[in-house]
Order: C-alpha cells, then structure tokens, then sequence
C-alpha cells in the first residue's frame, strides 16, 4: 500500500510504501520501515531500520504510529490529530492538522506537541468543527493512553 501524508501547512505530501498488516473498511494497520535520515525531537528519536506500525481510521480524527527500534524494542507513540483517514484498496491518504501526541512506552510520559502550529491554521474561525474535532481528537487519544487500551497495551514486539 502506499501511504500519503498530507501535511497542508507545510504545503507536502510525505508519500511512501507500507506493508497491509489488517485492512477493513474502517481501519488500517500498515508496517512501515524508516529510511530517511535519524530525526532526534528530543522526546523520540527516528533512525534507519526503524520500524512503524501505523494505526489509520476512517471514523476518527488521529492515527497511531507505534515505533520501534529495528530489534523490537519500543521507542513510543507519535500521534497525529488528522481528519478521518480514505482508506483504498492500495492507498491510505491521511491530512495532518499539525496538533500531535508522544506517549512515552511506559504510558507515563504524554507530551502535547505543536500546539501553537495547530492555533496558527486559524480552524477556530475557519472551520470551527474541525477545530473542535482536533481537540476531541486530542482528549481521546489521551484517555486511550491513561485506560492503557489498545493501541497502548503493546510494548515491545516479539
């Protein structure tokens, strides 16, 4: 499958290809291996030989990226706020709203990030439902987190 991550204010289109784990109408798990450059954020760090499994719906406003180190070890979850994700037989197109979530792998460490790029699009006044979608976005994923439901349940990879 490829992936399309759709980035708006940045004006790109991350596009790459990931491996069907479990496609169904409504979601889709995909593998995903690093390739690009080690990315440091300070509170996750992305390397080559990373490994992502991704969480994409059609009836939520987030995906899960669940990462790994090549050995299975898990570095955390990076979250995006995103509008309902389109879901093909062969694509998945994601449109990021730039308001994100790091969950640390032991659950204790949730970190809000980019907050003031998600106030910078201005949804409040131009699409005040999308705006408040991506704070309801933002509390779910949160208390999936703190009930230690799925996909926080899984640690490292066996």
């Amino acid at each position: 499958m490829v992936v399309h991550l759709i980035k708006s204010a940045r004006r790109t289109t991350v596009s790459y290809v990931a491996t069907p784990l479990v496609v169904s109408p409504n979601y889709a798990l995909v593998r995903a291996h690093w390739t690009r450059p080690a990315v440091d954020l300070g509170y996750i760090q992305f390397a080559p030989g990373d490994i992502l499994d991704e969480h994409f719906y059609v009836d939520k406003w987030y995906s899960i990226f669940a990462v790994y180190q090549s050995s299975g070890h898990l570095r955390g979850w990076y979250c995006n706020v995103s509008r309902p994700a389109v879901i093909t037989a062969t694509t998945i197109q994601s449109h990021d709203l730039e308001l994100d979530l790091f969950v640390s792998p032991d659950c204790q460490h949730v970190q809000r990030l980019d907050i003031d790029e998600y106030e910078a699009q201005q949804y409040q006044i131009k699409d005040p439902g999308t705006y408040q979608a991506g704070w309801g976005a933002l509390a779910q994923l949160e208390a999936l987190v703190q009930s230690g439901r799925a996909p926080f349940d899984i640690k490292d990879r066996s």
